[in-house]
């Protein structure tokens, strides 16, 4: 569907009014035409221009559908997090003093050198301009990580443009915090709150701006169905999710866990009453929980300098046992960079190894299914291989909807099991190019899933914006949002301006001059998918609201098996496998020809088996069902399994007995299943 034609007359109204300097939708008293709703009552003197004209798309199309765009991962505020001078300049001042919120850090005056991770991060040369407000010679800009990108004003600019639904997510890190200056303790979970409170501080700020209470464009979300409501009424839904590398406290040292089942049921809880809906279970460093998926280069050494301060251990690799892979750590004189941070040296990596060897631990299983029991929609990125592909099992076994990828950090081969499930998948934030470019790849794949398209900018979360394309087409100004209701100018902030064809996405009031420029490289067709963003996101969170543990119907049953490995006390016995405990398994004979088999007690409908394998596990078996015990149907037929947890669906059948037909073994040794479950579907 490509988008409406232009509208003269609001075009050439647009360029009279931005020739002549008027500030739009920026300063003073609200227009006098009172249903100008999108237009504030009282915005700050001095303060930013929006540089927009025109209403906000509101409603939905004839499908009932919404439309707009979904940014899947923006962390606007984290200039809270890692000590509170990592990322300088605020979203926004109490008082609405542009040139307090939008100034650097104390230790960044008079000329930025003392602005160690704007030096390491390669953002100057050593020094900078530290001036923000009103001339912002140096920052914000794409090549600056620590200065703040997400004013306020920015945010509604790219509201304006078409964004309907953001994930703030909130984020820190504590061994990041210790190293740098800062003005607050590094608790993240202390960070955690507070940037939760900021938040609803914003949307109090904006509320009085248009009129009171409910009335601003920036409304936070804690369910799909307000969420929907939000953007029918042309708004910002502003959903929070969290981001950081000890939740629940759940750091370990040494590979010892540093929390327990308890710390995790309170901080879920707590996240719950804090109105978060999406969390991380690791990120960056390994934790009690989950292995990371490593980062490259560099970065990758400074990543598994801290790693090592944290946990007292280096990442270590093994072989991957399928086509799916970590990223690559860099060998290159990993001692010399290292040796001034960390007291030891880093092991030489094997390139033939690229997969974490820590996936999802026991107690980060536990986590994943007290988020999933509290339908919060879960984050694979960062997840190494081996803990990604143990989350997609267990949320496959239940056929759990909340799997979210926000920002290209997790294995590509995983989308299609992350679409199947109800999922989604968002791009990180890159040039036009190369985001064109990713997006073209899976189109067939998005295509049999009906699945739309986004992206997550992970602004100020020091990843990196997109630069200038340098294209053979540039943006023209002033052109039309996606659905042609409104026409934008270059933004000016003070006494700057910024132009997309030369200065990239210094901030995110240009995110959709960037999405002007996809349409350049990529056609209307992009910016269709990408207007079905929103969209797609409030399906997913539906589905995941809506998710309701299925009963498990082999739970404490009658459990029979053709063989027993023999142990003092019967502790391999086939009940092991239906007692609901993982910590227990059932073992047979070392040999290829077995079953397990489950008495459900009466005939009810099974449409899905699951198979907690040990590492004993049957590279080949079938699935039956019978209603007598004696007559065996086939519903299932797995030829070359893995092992982990395996879960096989089907058209539900009735049934009082289940059947696992063994017919090859993957070691020497003989079968070993840690729990069976059989659901109605």
């Amino acid at each position: 569907m490509s988008r409406p034609t232009r509208s003269r007359v609001l075009l050439v109204l647009a360029v009279v009014v931005l020739a002549l300097g008027i500030p739009l939708a920026a300063g003073g008293a609200a227009s006098a035409d009172g249903d100008r709703w999108w237009e504030p009552v009282d915005r700050p003197v001095p303060d930013s221009q929006i540089n927009v004209v025109g209403e906000p798309l509101s409603g939905t199309d004839a499908q009932g559908d919404v439309r707009g765009f979904l940014e899947a991962h923006n962390h606007v505020f984290s200039n809270e997090g890692f000590g509170g001078r990592m990322i300088c300049g605020k979203v926004f001042d109490p008082d609405g003093d542009i040139e307090e919120a939008l100034k650097d850090c104390p230790e960044h005056y008079p000329n930025g050198i003392g602005a160690i991770f704007e030096h390491v991060t390669g953002g100057d040369d050593g020094t900078h301009d530290p001036v923000g407000y009103p001339t912002f010679t140096h920052w914000p800009s794409y090549k600056s990580l620590s200065h703040q990108q997400n004013y306020y004003a920015w945010m509604e600019r790219a509201w304006r443009g078409g964004v309907r639904v953001m994930v703030n997510d909130l984020v820190t890190n504590g061994l990041i915090c210790s190293l740098l200056p800062r003005d607050r303790g590094c608790n993240e979970m202390e960070s955690i709150r507070l940037q939760a409170e900021k938040t609803r501080e914003l949307e109090s700020f904006v509320d009085d701006m248009y009129g009171g209470p409910g009335k601003g464009w920036f409304r936070i979300v804690t369910s799909p169905e307000q969420a929907r409501q939000v953007v029918e009424a042309g708004k910002l839904a502003v959903v929070m999710g969290v981001e950081m590398s000890e939740p629940f406290g759940c750091k370990q040292v040494l590979g010892v866990p540093q929390c327990s089942k308890a710390d995790i049921d309170r901080g879920l809880d707590e996240f719950k009453e804090l109105g978060i809906s999406s969390t991380f279970l690791c990120h960056k460093f390994d934790n009690a929980l989950c292995g990371v998926r490593f980062d490259t280069g560099t970065t990758g050494i400074a990543v598994n300098a801290g790693q090592f301060l944290s946990t007292g251990t280096f990442w270590q690799t093994e072989k991957c046992t399928g086509p799916e892979a970590d990223n690559p750590i860099s060998s290159d004189d990993l001692t010399g960079l290292l040796s001034d941070l960390v007291p030891a040296d880093p092991p030489a990596y094997d390139p033939a190894k690229r997969c974490n060897t820590r996936g999802l631990t026991a107690l980060g299983e536990y986590a994943l299914r007290g988020a999933m029991k509290r339908n919060m929609m879960v984050e694979l990125d960062h997840m190494s291989v081996k803990a990604a592909g143990r989350t997609l099992d267990v949320m496959e076994q239940v056929g759990y909807p909340g799997a979210i990828s926000s920002h290209s950090w997790m294995e590509p081969l995983w989308h299609e099991r992350v679409y199947a499930l109800g999922g989604l998948v968002a791009q990180y934030g890159h040039t036009a190019d190369h985001f064109v470019e990713e997006w073209s790849r899976e189109a067939p794949l998005r295509e049999e899933y009906d699945k739309a398209y986004a992206f997550g900018t992970d602004m100020n979360g020091v990843g990196g914006t997109p630069a200038p394309r340098n294209g053979t087409t540039e943006v023209e100004y002033p052109f039309e949002s996606f659905d042609g209701g409104s026409t934008l100018e270059r933004q000016t902030t003070g006494e700057r301006t910024w132009d997309v064809n030369v200065d990239g996405v210094a901030h995110y009031g240009l995110v959709p001059d960037w999405i002007e420029d996809l349409s350049l490289v990529g056609g209307e067709e992009i910016v269709d998918d990408l207007a079905a963003g929103a969209e797609m996101y409030l399906d997913t969170w539906t589905a995941t609201s809506d998710w309701t543990a299925q009963t498990n119907l082999a739970r404490g049953r009658a459990t029979t098996a053709s063989s027993t490995e023999w142990t003092l006390f019967g502790r391999l016995a086939p009940a092991r496998a239906t007692d609901g405990d993982l910590g227990t398994r059932w073992a047979s004979g070392w040999s290829d020809d077995q079953w397990l088999r489950v008495d459900l007690g009466a005939v009810q409908q099974v449409g899905r088996v699951s198979l907690d394998w040990e590492t004993a596990h049957a590279l080949d078996y079938d699935v039956q069902v019978s209603v007598d015990g004696s007559t065996w149907t086939t519903v299932a037929a797995v030829r070359g399994s893995n092992g982990s947890l395996d879960t096989s669906v089907f058209t539900p059948q009735s049934a009082r007995h289940v059947r696992v037909k063994m017919l090859r073994r993957a070691t020497r040794y003989g079968y070993s299943v840690r729990e069976v479950e059989v659901n109605a579907r």
